[in-house]
């Protein structure tokens, strides 16, 4: 984390349920009397008590129970960036809008975001809060991956947006087949540079950090940040594991529209 702050790392991104909420603890330890010039984000919704429903959910009482939770785990009296989770299909929109919005007003939130959303449900989310005067959304956090490309239909203006690129398996760590291969290759024939043969005929080694950069920069989006690898044989730098233990995953992509007032920079 020192290195981390050193070299200019000023954002940190956890959730109430990382690691039973010892990641917050941490995060809060390393924060000590820096907190100010950190952009810190966390995130509720998903269930911390296995069978009450008033510990998960988009509902009003978990989303302030959950943030007061964080701020005492964070020791802070504000996050920068509060993401709503996962849409739980149940919360009215209204209800976790204007919940959302008494947080801002209350200084216990600065700007609220979303992740893993039916893009209808945002977008109804944000004129509804536009309508009304309440805070809306200013960033969306959604899977990006080999199977998973439905950012790149979402219609924004390239320009205009800031991607942020996680940790992912890589370099050439990703094992993918012939077919995955063919379909990258086909529709763009630079992409051949980001796959390396495998040992096992048929496999192919994916650099998942070079396709994500390439298919942005093909789209026209011209800022794109982060994107570290994490590798089995690189555990330093391997942020990310699954349930076996062993194997990481792509972490979900972060857009930022620049020309937005009260965007994070």
């Amino acid at each position: 984390f020192d290195l981390y702050a050193e070299r200019g790392g000023n954002f940190v991104d956890t959730a109430i349920n990382y690691t039973n909420g010892s990641s917050e603890q941490l995060v809060g330890e390393f924060l000590g009397s820096e907190r100010a010039r950190f952009v810190v984000a966390t995130k509720y919704s998903l269930n911390t008590r296995p069978g009450d429903p008033n510990a998960g959910g988009n509902h009003r009482k978990n989303l302030v129970q959950s943030l007061e939770t964080s701020l005492k785990r964070l020791r802070t009296d504000y996050v920068d960036l509060y993401w709503l989770h996962a849409w739980d299909f149940m919360t009215p929109v209204d209800e976790v809008m204007r919940g959302l919005d008494d947080l801002v007003r209350s200084g216990k939130v600065l700007y609220v975001g979303i992740s893993d959303t039916p893009a209808w449900v945002v977008a109804q989310a944000n004129t509804m809060a536009d309508l009304r005067g309440w805070s809306a959304f200013i960033g969306l956090q959604i899977e990006y991956s080999l199977l998973e490309r439905t950012v790149e239909r979402m219609g924004v203006t390239p320009r205009r947006v800031r991607a942020w690129l996680g940790p992912a398996i890589g370099p050439t760590a990703f094992e993918v087949g012939d077919e995955v291969r063919a379909a990258f290759v086909g529709a763009d024939p630079g992409a051949t540079a980001a796959f390396v043969a495998g040992g096992v005929p048929g496999k192919w080694l994916a650099d998942l950090c070079a396709l994500a950069r390439r298919r942005l920069t093909l789209a026209g989006v011209e800022r794109i940040d982060g994107g570290s690898v994490c590798t089995v044989a690189d555990p330093a730098h391997f942020y990310s594991y699954r349930r076996d233990g062993t194997t990481g995953r792509f972490a979900a992509l972060i857009w930022l529209e620049e020309g937005r007032p009260g965007a994070i920079a």
